[in-house]
């Protein structure tokens, strides 16, 4: 249950601090790493289909290696000057891997600038946590494109975090958070990264496969819990559109979130200058307005909430049966 405690503590501090931008924080030294390795091994292998599927390869590998024994070296280090110091620095660990409040943060940030400022603000602050171009959204473009990244991330973010961590402790989180961060710099199928990013954007479908399942799963459980929430429409949703995405992840949360809300979310979005076809999630049961983020904001709260409690019966009754 130790692993519990330092999640529980790690997930009380992302509630009240959150993520300062002004801080340090260990994904920017892992992206730093990836940075590194990727100039390094294109350098090093031809440039040839075979050598980047080679190269991304070799650099998964040794990013998750080295960020892995990393997390376990400081642990151990803290548990062998004091068990306390040990204890501290993994609850210290797991607040750093969850994103919850950054979310909130985040997503409040492009609502306030609908709501007080001018579109072309919101634009700007969609534009932080997308990756999707958000020059031309109209209103309900940039809402839906707020709403489904706090979708999205409530399994990057937060659950498949937990899950890693309940798992294998914070060095289980760090493995993930190593992926994940390898995904979203060079997981890309465009010119540069298709076959130099397949490693890392493979691995990353793998490690969040139950994650975002369980995502979706808490989402329909939380609009059934909430009031102002469709339960059975989260459910139909979700059974209907969990599949409409080329990820085999992403649409998890997503079509929960949408049929909670009962809006139509996903569609056709451009990403550097591209128009990418995709299919719809959720119906257009209404049109969607800004407290659909704030709604949003909730759902993705309850379902971290759900899959901390969740999580910690597990590891009890895990505990109980093997001691």
């Amino acid at each position: 249950m130790e692993f519990a405690a330092m999640i529980w503590g790690g997930f009380f501090l992302d509630l009240i601090i959150g993520d300062p931008e002004s801080w340090w924080h260990p994904v920017r030294s892992i992206g730093s790493l990836i940075c590194k390795l990727e100039k390094l091994l294109r350098r090093l292998f031809p440039k040839t289909s075979g050598g980047e599927l080679l190269a991304g390869g070799i650099l998964a590998a040794i990013t998750a290696g080295l960020t892995c024994t990393a997390a376990a070296v400081i642990l151990w280090v803290g548990k062998t000057i004091h068990p306390a110091l040990g204890f501290l620095l993994g609850t210290v660990m797991c607040w750093q891997l969850l994103a919850a409040r950054s979310l909130k943060t985040e997503s409040r940030k492009v609502y306030r600038a609908l709501k007080e400022q001018t579109l072309e603000a919101a634009r700007y602050q969609v534009s932080r946590i997308v990756g999707r171009d958000t020059q031309s959204l109209t209103e309900e473009g940039v809402i839906r494109a707020a709403v489904e990244t706090v979708a999205e991330n409530a399994s990057d973010g937060v659950v498949a975090p937990l899950f890693w961590m309940f798992l294998f402790g914070p060095v289980g989180g760090f493995f993930y958070k190593a992926v994940n961060t390898m995904d979203s710099m060079v997981g890309y199928k465009n010119e540069r990264y298709l076959y130099f990013g397949r490693a890392a954007a493979r691995l990353d479908d793998l490690v969040n496969w139950i994650p975002a399942r369980l995502t979706g799963l808490l989402f329909v459980l939380s609009a059934f819990l909430l009031p102002g929430f469709d339960g059975k429409g989260a459910f139909r949703i979700w059974r209907r559109d969990r599949r409409c995405h080329k990820s085999p992840n992403s649409a998890q949360s997503e079509a929960a979130c949408a049929g909670a809300l009962g809006v139509e979310l996903a569609g056709d979005a451009s990403y550097f200058g591209k128009i990418v076809r995709k299919p719809t999630i959720g119906d257009p049961l209404r049109p969607v307005e800004p407290e659909d983020m704030i709604r949003a904001d909730r759902l993705m709260y309850a379902s971290s909430v759900l899959a901390l409690a969740a999580g910690t019966a597990v590891s009890a009754w895990f505990s109980r049966l093997t001691g």
